[in-house]
């Protein structure tokens, strides 16, 4: 009698543990990449990249948050959203983006996804 009851103490016990410790998980990098081309369709680095949201609300309401990095060798400018997306969230934002370097300057829209690394790419032209 004894020995069932330490094991059904035991068996609940680690059932337990494994409910808590699987509901706790690390959520995953959300990253948003966006590559920079010329009108040549070569890559542009030192390029500035500016991502921002846009309202949608009626009447509009101005969205603060506005993300700037520059380009590196390879044309990419990377944006880190971690601090946006939490666990359970659907979805993170759909972005402005806008690129420019010297007289150049170009346009388009990025989809950030939830715990993914998200890439777009935007042509400059003068």
């Amino acid at each position: 009698m004894k020995k069932n009851t330490l094991f059904s103490t035991l068996s609940v016990l680690v059932i337990a543990l494994m409910l808590v410790f699987s509901a706790c998980r690390k959520k995953a990098d959300t990253i948003a990449q966006v590559t920079v081309r010329d009108n040549g369709n070569a890559l542009v680095s030192n390029a500035r990249v500016i991502l921002f949201g846009q309202s949608t609300t009626d009447p509009i309401q101005p969205v603060v948050r506005r993300d700037t990095a520059f380009t590196n060798e390879s044309g990419v400018a990377t944006f880190n959203y971690n601090d946006v997306y939490q666990l359970g969230q659907a979805g993170v934002a759909v972005l402005n983006i806008t690129a420019e370097k010297d007289d150049m300057f170009g346009q388009g829209i990025i989809k950030v996804e939830q715990e993914e690394v998200s890439t777009a790419t935007v042509f400059i032209q003068p």
